[in-house]
């Protein structure tokens, strides 16, 4: 049963977004500009009580709840409004090409040997603690990109220009087997959190700003519902950004794994 609380939330969130959009839009519109302030006017007029953290309105749109139908509705076929921070306090809704990044089902995955500590297992607070803990204690970065990788810093938030701040759930740094370095930042997703285009956009910028002399490799994490993990890796190319690799791997007790699955895997190409 839905929450009635966020129910009631998301809601407000929506007459406010709503609020804001068509304050501007007319047809043909594909990018609509406000700043912060335009939030609390919204708010204001509607009559609708701010969150102390406002900034829970936009981070609610961008990767979690669907804009209002009346604005779903202006947006032409195979495109879609998204949020974007263009500068302190500054953003824009922008009509982009619709990119879905969900796990494909009909990919096979990879039994990999669970090594993650029991004590983290059971105290992990939330869905995202768990991913990232069950990533990394699995070596799963190295094992998707074929780097050696080191995690540098969880949840890194920086700035970068034109964008404003911007942060990430995990920064790994890998080298290859020539002695290149990487950038590897890694989003994860747990729960009803959905993986966004803004969150790769801003990837990838902190790779070109904070990392400059680093090949850039964004990687999302996401469970799956039947516990497998997700993991993909993003290329942009003009400006396009598109998936370039997918694997799903469940972490399994060593009786879990035969071997036959392991010759199986022999005569896998990739």
């Amino acid at each position: 049963m839905d929450n009635p609380k966020s129910m009631s939330k998301v809601n407000r969130y929506s007459q406010i977004i709503e609020e804001i959009f068509f304050k501007s839009y007319s047809k043909g519109k594909t990018i609509i500009e406000f700043k912060r302030e335009d939030i609390e006017h919204a708010a204001k007029k509607l009559q609708i009580t701010l969150p102390k953290n406002i900034g829970d309105i936009l981070y609610s749109f961008r990767y979690r709840a669907k804009f209002p139908e009346k604005i779903l509705k202006t947006a032409p076929k195979n495109f879609e409004w998204i949020i974007r921070s263009v500068g302190r306090a500054s953003h824009n809704f922008a009509l982009v090409k619709k990119v879905l990044f969900v796990p494909n089902e009909n990919l096979s995955e990879t039994k990999i040997p669970d090594a993650t500590p029991g004590l983290i297992a059971m105290y992990a607070l939330t869905d995202e603690q768990a991913l990232l803990a069950k990533v990394r204690y699995n070596r799963l970065i190295d094992i998707f990109t074929g780097l050696t990788c080191y995690s540098l810093q969880n949840h890194l938030r920086t700035t970068v220009p034109d964008i404003g701040q911007v942060e990430t759930d995990e920064i790994y740094i890998g080298v290859d087997k020539r002695g290149v370095h990487y950038i590897i930042p890694v989003q994860a997703k747990g729960g009803n959190d959905k993986l966004g285009l803004v969150q790769i956009e801003q990837d990838f910028s902190i790779g070109v700003h904070k990392f400059p002399n680093l090949i850039c490799k964004p990687i999302a994490a996401q469970f799956m519902k039947n516990g497998s993990i997700a993991l993909f890796e993003f290329e942009n190319i003009n400006k396009q950004i598109s998936i370039a690799a997918e694997k799903h791997y469940r972490l399994s007790s060593l009786s879990e794994l035969s071997p036959e699955e392991l010759e199986t895997y022999k005569s896998r190409t990739v």
